[in-house]
Formats: structure tokens, sequence, C-alpha cells
């Protein structure tokens, strides 16, 4: 039966050169500027989106990684998506917005007061993407982290966090202007938290929310980050392979972490990364496809460029003929969901060459077929409706640029389909994006 999804924009490039190596670049926005940004996210609200999650990366990269990734602008710059996310809020009235917030960078008490300030300035439209990168510890006097104590200190930073915004307890805040008392000091908890990553003292300078707290959004696809997410987000942004059984059994898994903490079902939803191509005839889907057989050694450089940047290793110096040992090319600060992304599909990396790789990421498939993202709108609409109802999909996370172009590009013919199916919203309710992702 076609149900509602929930859909979201992940702003992949994040608070960078937007459209940077395409010809979209030449419509002359500065993209270090708001107005860019503020065009892009009012046409995500008109399309009936539920949140944007900005993507952030806190350094340029080691020594080895620098060039690689600014030379096309494809890991750097990037300003702080957190100083963006008010002119977005401003620019609309009920699209959420969750940049990413990284414990290493932001101590809690600072995250805390931030988060506030912005969800009442909001109306409750403020949400944070944690996250547990650990390679830019260096900037910040932090020592480096192997990936599950970083999902420790995560968890730690979350627990303070929460507890400074709850730390004005019921009754605290008496907000009565017949006798001018504003607060009960009696019922603020002034606790003192000392843990194994941090020391922090309460309570927290902000009043409390009434309509719930901040959003929590998390992208970790490993069991250890499935089961931060079960425990402690309301979103989890996944990314796996787009077949039906793939699709249910994450799905599933996000469940059953969520309830092993002692939280429902659904109390958190699971939003899939997906790109689709829409091209606008089955002919033209065909070309792309098998335009997409042969690709060229240039096309596959930028894309082992990509992964070189994804991946914070270069890895443009190795034999493209020879398989890679991922153990001894990557450092434990790499995100095990992200050399898993680099197999495309196969089975092990024992058993491809890199070229192999490369070419696996370089072939595109047909939606209709099952067999990739490339598709009419109604190709497109039939993949997402098969998802919400075969594996009793959340909903989808579109994956680009915050570029007006590239947000028509994918949306232009597919928000009318999805539409006349019953599948993307047409109004928004009253409610902050805690009520717009609890409302289906």
């Amino acid at each position: 039966m076609t149900r509602l999804q929930h859909f979201g924009w992940f702003f992949s490039r994040g608070f960078g050169p937007q459209a940077w190596g395409r010809a979209d670049y030449h419509w002359g926005y500065d993209w270090f500027r708001p107005e860019l940004y503020v065009h892009a996210v009012q046409q995500l609200e008109q399309a009936g989106l539920d949140l944007v999650i900005l993507e952030d990366a806190l350094s340029i990269g080691n020594p080895s990684t620098i060039d690689l990734r600014t030379r096309q602008a494809y890991g750097g710059p990037k300003h702080d998506p957190l100083l963006l996310v008010p002119y977005l809020l401003n620019a609309t009235r009920h699209l959420g917005f969750t940049p990413t917030i990284n414990p290493v960078a932001t101590p809690p008490y600072l995250a805390a007061r931030q988060a506030a300030t912005l969800h009442h300035l909001s109306g409750g439209r403020y949400g944070m993407n944690v996250v547990t990168d650990v390679a830019s510890s260096r900037h910040f006097g932090a020592r480096p982290l192997p990936h599950d104590r970083a999902y420790d200190r995560a968890t730690e930073w979350l627990a303070v966090v929460k507890k400074l915004w709850h730390s004005w307890g019921e009754g605290a805040f008496v907000n009565d202007t017949e006798s001018w008392h504003f607060a009960d000091g009696a019922k603020i908890d002034a606790f003192r938290h000392t843990g194994e990553y941090y020391d922090v003292t309460g309570p927290l300078n902000a009043i409390p929310f009434d309509d719930g707290d901040p959003v929590v959004v998390s992208p970790g696809g490993s069991p250890r980050g499935i089961a931060f997410a079960g425990a402690n987000s309301e979103v989890q942004l996944a990314l796996a392979p787009l077949d039906v059984s793939s699709v249910a059994g994450y799905r599933q898994r996000v469940i059953d972490a969520a309830r092993d903490a002692g939280r429902s079902a659904a109390s958190i939803k699971t939003l899939f990364v997906f790109k689709p191509e829409i091209v606008a005839s089955k002919e033209e889907v065909d070309r792309v496809v098998a335009a997409s057989e042969n690709p060229s050694d240039a096309e596959l450089h930028a894309i082992l460029l990509g992964q070189s940047s994804d991946l914070e290793t270069d890895l443009t110096g190795l034999d493209w003929d020879k398989p890679i040992d991922p153990d001894a090319i990557f450092g434990d600060h790499v995100s095990r969901g992200s050399i898993k992304g680099l197999l495309a599909g196969a089975s092990s990396f024992e058993e491809h060459t890199l070229r192999e790789l490369l070419r696996r990421h370089a072939r595109k498939g047909r939606a209709a077929d099952r067999a990739g993202w490339v598709g009419t709108a109604q190709d497109i609409a039939d993949y997402i409706e098969e998802f919400g109802e075969v594996a009793d999909n959340d909903g989808f996370i579109f994956s680009g640029d915050l570029h007006p172009t590239t947000v028509h590009r994918f949306l232009d013919q597919l928000v009318p389909e999805l539409r006349g199916r019953g599948l993307l919203r047409t109004e928004y309710g009253d409610g902050n994006l805690r009520a717009n992702l609890t409302e289906f």
C-alpha cells in the first residue's frame, strides 16, 4: 500500500565551492555568500523535504593528501556549516537543518548552548549530525582514537549534552510576569560530570525546550555506529546497497539496536542516501548506461581522486592492475563504511584489481531493471515506491551540492511524480522538525 515517505537532502560537498568543475559554476554565485544556499533550500522546502543534513570535514587532510583534496576542491576548502544555518533557518519556515558536529572539536557545553540557541530561534527546526571523525584530532590537541573508542567518546559527549539540555528541571522556568519571578534556581541542577573524556559542570545557561530536544542524526553503519544510532538518534543516515533485502536488513538492524536501548521502532527513522541520475527518456537511459561500460582512464582517475579524498588516503600511486590490501593501506582513522564503499559491491579486495573496482564505480545501471540508478522520473518513483511497500522503508536522503541547478536536476520531474503517487508530502503540519519526522 502506498504511504508517505520522508525525504531529505545531504549537502554532500559541505560549505565549499558548489558546482566546482561543472558548467553550473558559471551561474556566477559566490559559494562563500549565503544567497546561493538560501535559494536552494527554499526550493527544497517547496518540494516538501523534511531536513537538510550539512556535511563537514574539519581538516583538508594530512600533508600527503592536502594537494589531492584541494586541487579540484573535492575535500576542501570547507567553511563552518553551523554558521551558515541561521541564514537558512531565516529563509525557511518548515525545513529542518542538521549541521555536522564533531565531539573532538566542539566541547559538550558549547555544543549544548549553540544547539539550544538555534533550536529556540528556529521554533524547533535545529538538529545535529553527530560524527566521530578522528583524523582531525591533531588540529584540536586531542589524541586520535580507534574507531570504537571514538564512539565511546561520542556516547559520553552526547549524554552530557542532553544532561545540560535538561539541567533546568520541571518548574525551573517560571516566567511569571506578575511577580517578575523568572526562574526557580532550586530546580536547576548544577551537576558535575567527570568521565573518561569530559569534565563538565552544569547547568546550561539556556532555558529548556517545551517542544522536544533538537533532533540527533548519525551516519555510522558499522555495528558500533548502528548501536550508537539505536540508543541516541532520531535519524540514521544510511549508506547501503539499494536493493530490497539490503535495505530491509539494514533497517531491521537499526530497529533492533533501538529496542536493545529501550526505545521503540518508531523513535528512529532510517533514511538511505540516494543519488539517482534522472533523464528525460528511456532512450537517454540506454545511452547513459552504454557509455558507462567503457570508461576512459581519465574518468577512472577522477573516481580514484574522489575515493582518495573520501578515504583520506592517497591511492593515486598504487598499481591499478593489482589488488589492494586494505589493512596495509588504511589507518584506524578511516571509516570502515568508506572502505567497504570502495568495493562497489564486489565480494572482496583480494579478488579484484584496483582498476576493476574503479570500473565498477564507473558502471551505471538502469533503475527500471533494479541494476542501478539511471532512469526517468517514473522509473525512480517506481524504485522509491517499491522500497516503501516491500522493505517498509522510511524514506531517502538525496545527495548533492546545495546549488539550485543540482536541486532542480534532481527534483524538477521527480516531485510531481512522487506527489501524484502519494509518496511525498504536499504540505507541512504545524510542528517542528521532530514533529515532521514522527507525523507518519
